[in-house]
């Protein structure tokens, strides 16, 4: 006999408490937008252009006085961060953050030559980690790219339902991918963590993760339209979700626990990916049940599935084994 986290016979009405649910996801949506609008994001190299120097140093070392030595060769701002080792290692590293470089490769190669002549200089024993140089061009042409890659995701994902569903679903998918991909951007604007293009690639990945989950919830829903041609929609939708639970929480519980033993154990160079994965995960979760399946109840769904219907939507689902 397996091991079951959920019952497989839940009832829970989580449908009754979508009107809460929509009150807080659409304020914190809000508060997400004016996050960004008033305070930003803390762009990494990639974005914001310049150059980012991780180093370390067999023996302690003081931030503040790294700081000083590079701020004195007057190369732009700089920004020095300790990096701590989360597996327990005695580690005394550094990253470092300079302004702008300049477009010249040259120039960019001089000027990470010259820090690290100054920091050999003042700390003798340093070793260089990672050494990356981004220019302005360059990173205003990441930041549409990146822009570009989430805008034709969704777009894609709301073409992909649309064909296999109905256009409700459709719609309501993507709601519930702009709600997750708004609030990953509100939390990394609230905490001020590096937004860069791993950050990018970990939104691409929650928005696929959740949009596995919201199509099992609406393959679900599609089964108990055709079964329960009477039942109203709102028990439907309830009895979906609850049929569907057992395997959201295993697998969202099992993912977790991988990124969480990443998040805590991978080092500083992955850990906004592996947060920005956690977040997503738990919100890709709670989307999938309290705002896609509420907003498919408020658009209304074809109820007999098994007949044509011209006026609601476009569906090829009668090709289907």
């Amino acid at each position: 006999m397996g091991i079951r986290l959920i019952r497989q016979d839940t009832r829970y009405r989580f449908l009754e408490w979508r009107r809460v649910f929509a009150g807080i996801s659409i304020a914190a949506i809000l508060a997400s937008i004016l996050l960004f609008l008033v305070q930003g994001l803390n762009y990494g190299v990639d974005f914001a252009g310049g150059t980012l120097i991780m180093a370390e140093k067999p023996q302690e070392l003081d931030v503040a006085a790294v700081r000083a030595v590079v701020t004195e060769l007057g190369v732009g701002p700089v920004m020095v961060t300790e990096v701590g080792d989360p597996a327990g290692t005695a580690r005394n590293a550094f990253m470092m953050r300079l302004g702008i470089a300049g477009e010249d490769p040259d120039s960019q190669r001089a000027i990470v030559t010259e820090v690290q002549s100054a920091l050999n200089a003042a700390f003798p024993g340093i070793s260089y980690l990672q050494v990356d140089a981004v220019g302005a061009a360059v990173s205003a042409e990441l930041v549409r790219a990146g822009i570009l890659a989430v805008v034709s995701a969704v777009a894609a994902i709301l073409f992909y339902i649309w064909i296999r569903f109905e256009w409700q679903f459709s719609v309501a998918a993507v709601i519930a991918l702009v709600h997750d991909v708004a609030l990953t951007i509100g939390m990394f604007s609230l905490l001020q963590l590096e937004f860069n293009l791993a950050i990018v690639a970990a939104i691409l990945t929650i928005v696929g993760y959740s949009l596995n989950d919201t199509v099992i919830v609406f393959d679900r829903v599609r089964e108990n339209l055709r079964k329960f041609k009477k039942m109203p929609l709102v028990e439907l939708l309830n009895l979906s979700v609850n049929n569907t639970l057992s395997r959201t929480i295993m697998t969202s519980g099992t993912t977790l626990m991988a990124l969480i033993a990443l998040y805590v154990l991978g080092g500083e160079v992955i850990r906004g990916f592996t947060f920005a994965m956690i977040w997503g995960i738990l919100i890709g979760t709670y989307s999938s049940i309290f705002i896609a399946a509420p907003t498919l109840m408020w658009f209304g769904v074809k109820r007999d599935w098994s007949k044509p219907d011209s006026a609601a939507g476009t569906e090829f689902s009668k090709i289907d084994a």
